[in-house]
């Protein structure tokens, strides 16, 4: 019962809006007939203003690239490479770090049992060879960041 009062509500407001967007048509049709009778020059105008917004619209979505030639951007770009250098540079310490671990744990060693001296020397330098390696590649990184640039000035780290 109440789905049928329901549907009925529905139907009848359907009706009267569809009523009421007649006469709103009607007017948009007596506008629009109002432009097909235009003259050559009112024709001629539209061609030119849509020549013009076409032009316009292709034009807002290029994007522009510029080199940089102002003194401030290259300073820019200097400093950001120092920054990069910096940065990368900071793993350096765990190098450093690791090294005196390296040499710290062999000095304990070598205190607790002297007779493995020669041994416990060999498996220290291995050690040491080892974290040096990765400091190495850190300065590399490092200094790639610094030097490694194109000619638009945009730094290219190569990580492999």
């Amino acid at each position: 019962m109440a789905s049928t009062r329901i549907a009925s509500r529905l139907a009848s407001q359907m009706a009267s809006a569809s009523k009421v967007a007649r006469p709103v048509a009607r007017i948009q049709q007596r506008a629009m007939s109002g432009f097909t009778k235009a003259t050559p020059l009112q024709a001629l105008k539209r061609q030119q203003m849509s020549s013009i917004i076409s032009a316009t619209s292709r034009n807002a979505f290029t994007v522009q690239r510029r080199a940089y030639s102002s003194e401030i951007a290259n300073a820019m770009v200097e400093v950001s490479k120092n920054l990069g250098m910096g940065a990368a540079a900071i793993g350096l310490t765990g190098a450093g770090i690791g090294i005196g671990l390296v040499f710290a744990a062999l000095l304990n060693a070598v205190a607790r049992n002297p007779a493995l001296r020669g041994q416990l020397f060999s498996y220290a330098i291995l050690g040491f060879a080892f974290v040096e390696a990765i400091g190495l590649f850190d300065l590399m990184v490092a200094l790639m960041a610094k030097f490694v640039t194109t000619w638009a000035g945009r730094v290219h780290c190569i990580m492999a």
